[in-house]
């Protein structure tokens, strides 16, 4: 059932489960053309509530990987897959059985890592052959979501239900684990390096931004000023800032490393559903619409929100990335699909995730 998640209700999705068993398979794209339009001001239209049965895979983060093809986590399938530029995609299923993968980053080995939310552990996928190999997370039921390489050649990643930030290192699989100085915080999937080397995150229910020295292993905390903004997404812009969804209060946020300094934009809809944000082309910063099944960029010079309806209703576009060739990647979490863009056309391709024998 597609719903409107506020960020007190994000980890509901957590803790479904199933168990597939691995297959290849190739699907066909479809492109449709959609105008993009630049909004300036506020709205306060009404978003009508839709509900969609969903059957089969889920998609829900998706990375670029060394291969030229990108990466995306099937939570409820228990599998890692892989998409090529023209849309076949290949499916590997997780040695831990009900792992729930859900954040995946590229590492500085050359594989992809991810998360296993309730398997509790970090795992690692060669490209090349396949192969998996996992980790322990060292505390019990941490909840690992977000993860990302950092400029020191670990991998860190959020520990939701715990109140902590991880640390792994791809060399020796040694795990260490830092305590986030606000309670019940919440790191959820936005974690991010910044250009200052530092690791940067969201705390979701601390309405915080906050970062990791990675040197040492301390903890800043910037509070953002929009009261309950619900900050989730992050990601390191082409300016050097670090730029931020937040999903209660409709906006993004942009905060500069140097000073703390942290300035917000609304977004024109109301309850847009704004959960990811990935740097494109020209550093305009891309987020997609959850509820209003759009995806839009912020132009960091002018602060201007340009809009991409997507031609398929009621898709509920979660997590979004930049990939080869300037395009943007995301997934479609209502309707088992991958969604490219092409910000050069204005064009829009869909790629189905069939259902598993």
């Amino acid at each position: 059932m597609k719903r409107w998640l506020s960020a007190g209700l994000v980890m509901a999705i957590l803790f479904c489960t199933l168990l597939s068993a691995c297959s290849t398979k190739t699907t066909t794209g479809t492109s449709s053309p959609t105008n993009g339009t630049t909004s300036t001001s506020s709205s306060t239209s009404a978003i009508s509530s839709t509900t969609t049965q969903v059957v089969g895979p889920i998609a829900y983060a998706i990375t670029a990987g060394p291969d030229s093809n990108m990466w995306f986590t099937e939570a409820d399938e228990n599998k890692i897959c892989k998409i090529t530029p023209t849309g076949s995609i290949t499916e590997y299923t997780i040695p831990t059985a009900n792992a729930r993968p859900w954040g995946i980053t590229i590492g500085p080995d050359g594989n992809l890592w991810f998360t296993e939310a309730d398997g509790n552990k970090i795992g690692k996928i060669a490209p090349k052959t396949g192969k998996f190999t996992e980790y322990n997370v060292p505390t019990a039921n941490a909840g690992p979501i977000g993860i990302i390489a950092g400029a020191d050649g670990n991998l860190w990643f959020t520990e939701a239900f715990i109140n902590k930030i991880g640390k792994i290192s791809p060399k020796t699989g040694n795990i260490t684990e830092y305590d986030i100085p606000t309670a019940n915080s919440r790191p959820y999937d936005g974690i991010t390096a910044g250009s200052d080397g530092n690791v940067w995150f969201t705390e979701v229910q601390g309405n915080k931004i906050g970062k990791v020295t990675v040197a040492t292993g301390e903890i800043t905390e910037y509070d953002i000023p929009t009261a309950n903004p619900g900050p989730y997404g992050i990601t390191s812009g082409h300016d050097g800032n670090l730029w931020f969804t937040e999903l209660n209060s409709n906006k993004i946020g942009k905060l500069s490393p140097t000073n703390g300094s942290i300035t917000e934009y609304s977004i024109p809809t109301e309850s847009v559903g704004p959960y990811s944000i990935t740097a494109g082309l020209n550093g305009n910063l891309w987020f997609p619409r959850y509820q209003e099944n759009k995806i839009s960029y912020l132009s960091p010079a002018t602060g201007k929100i340009t809009e991409y309806s997507i031609p398929t209703a009621d898709v509920s576009p979660y997590a979004i990335v930049a990939g080869p060739e300037g395009n943007l990647w995301f997934t479609e979490s209502s309707l088992n699909k991958i969604g490219k863009f092409s910000p050069a056309t204005g064009t829009v391709t869909e790629y189905s995730l069939k259902l598993s024998p």
